[in-house]
């Protein structure tokens, strides 16, 4: 079988010949398919392997964690997902992301088997990443769940360390309808692991999580962090980032000084998150935010930045029309998919109208991906 040339779109064209990419239509609940696609690859085990769970704020913690253990001078894999151009940005070491050449050679290699067991998009990325980071020889591995966590393609593997993100209603198709289950289904993340840390949760999450992980550490957000992201709520997951590398210090499994540990995390920028934009006299903050969760967490900052317009765009599958109403107070005016046909011509419009707005635009990776497509393209 010849490879097909080195294009990213070449990728995404093999990948989608397992299904929809998208992550919660794309689960499928269960290890047997994973176990099966991974058997053949002898993967080999790191020194230490990380899973990161949660409803928000697994992919900050993750690129913070990152950064952080690679300042004490370890090769890191992350696996995040999803991603906003190119579905290479998903698996990276030490910062830079799997090569083209590299993952289509592992895609030719790994595509029949997946077609045989029927593993979906998510599994089978997550199978490239294990792969590309075993033949890799990383040190550390930290692997973002996707849905849930107690049937996710990311626990079907052991590993040392779990961290728990803050934990609200999402999945709920497939994790169920209220908060309870879906922190049964999240606080599985801990299974396996010797060591646990939890951001802190609400009073209904905290009990579920600590009944399944008995010696769990509750991490407060750290104020003493001054982060080169915007946002409040990330002080929650810089703090998790940090006392999970102190812990493995501790433990003794990896060297490093608290001061690296602390700059590498606050020197850390993150896409998609707040991430803000100059076009022209206008001022443009992206974030992927696509859940009340997310968006209770955001207005505190929300409000300090002096927003004219907020452009919300999600999904055809989700929807914030429940967080609209949070939106009054931190922006003068609120638009949607509603008022315009698609994130390009909601930009192009409104900066027209307001060439020196300042502007959010939020909803999901998708927007986003195409807010930023249509900045670089617009220049």
């Amino acid at each position: 079988m010849n490879l097909p040339e080195h294009k990213p779109l070449e990728v995404e064209a093999w990948l989608s010949r397992l299904g929809q990419p998208s992550a919660d239509r794309d689960y499928k609940p269960g290890h047997q398919r994973m176990q099966e696609l991974l058997e053949p690859l002898a993967i080999r085990r790191p020194k230490l392997r990380i899973r990161i769970a949660g409803t928000n704020g697994k992919g900050s913690t993750a690129f913070m964690l990152s950064h952080a253990l690679q300042a004490c001078g370890l090769k890191v894999g992350l696996y995040t997902s999803p991603h906003i151009h190119h579905f290479n940005e998903r698996i990276q070491i030490n910062g830079a992301s799997i090569s083209d050449s590299s993952l289509l050679s592992l895609i030719e290699a790994m595509m029949p088997t997946a077609l045989e067991v029927g593993a979906s998009y998510f599994e089978m990325a997550t199978a490239l990443a294990l792969k590309h980071f075993s033949d890799a020889e990383v040190d550390v591995e930290i692997l973002e769940a996707g849905v849930g966590a107690r049937l996710d393609a990311t626990t079907a593997v052991e590993a040392d360390m779990a961290l728990i993100t803050p934990i609200g209603l999402d999945h709920q198709a497939w994790l169920g309808d209220s908060i309870e289950s879906v922190a049964e289904e999240k606080a599985y993340v801990a299974e396996g692991c010797s060591m646990v840390l939890s951001a802190v949760q609400s009073d209904v999450v905290m009990p579920i999580l600590k009944q399944r992980a008995p010696g769990l550490d509750i991490i407060e957000p750290d104020k003493s962090l001054s982060l080169s992201m915007p946002g409040n709520h990330q002080l929650q997951n810089a703090a998790l980032a940090l006392h999970a590398a102190k812990r493995l210090i501790e433990e003794g499994l990896i060297d490093g000084s608290m001061d690296r540990l602390k700059q590498a995390i606050e020197s850390t920028v993150v896409p998609g998150r707040l991430q803000k934009v100059r076009y022209d006299e206008a001022t443009i903050w992206l974030d992927a935010a696509h859940n009340r969760h997310a968006v209770e967490a955001l207005v505190p900052t929300l409000k300090e930045l002096n927003l004219d317009t907020i452009i919300v765009f999600t999904r055809e599958d989700r929807s914030l029309a429940d967080s609209l109403p949070l939106f009054a107070s931190v922006a003068r005016r609120i638009v949607t998919d509603a008022d315009y046909p698609n994130v390009a011509e909601a930009l192009n419009t409104e900066l027209q109208s307001y060439p020196k707005g300042r502007v959010l635009i939020l909803g999901s990776f998708t927007t986003v991906a195409a807010a930023l497509e249509w900045l670089e393209r617009d220049y």
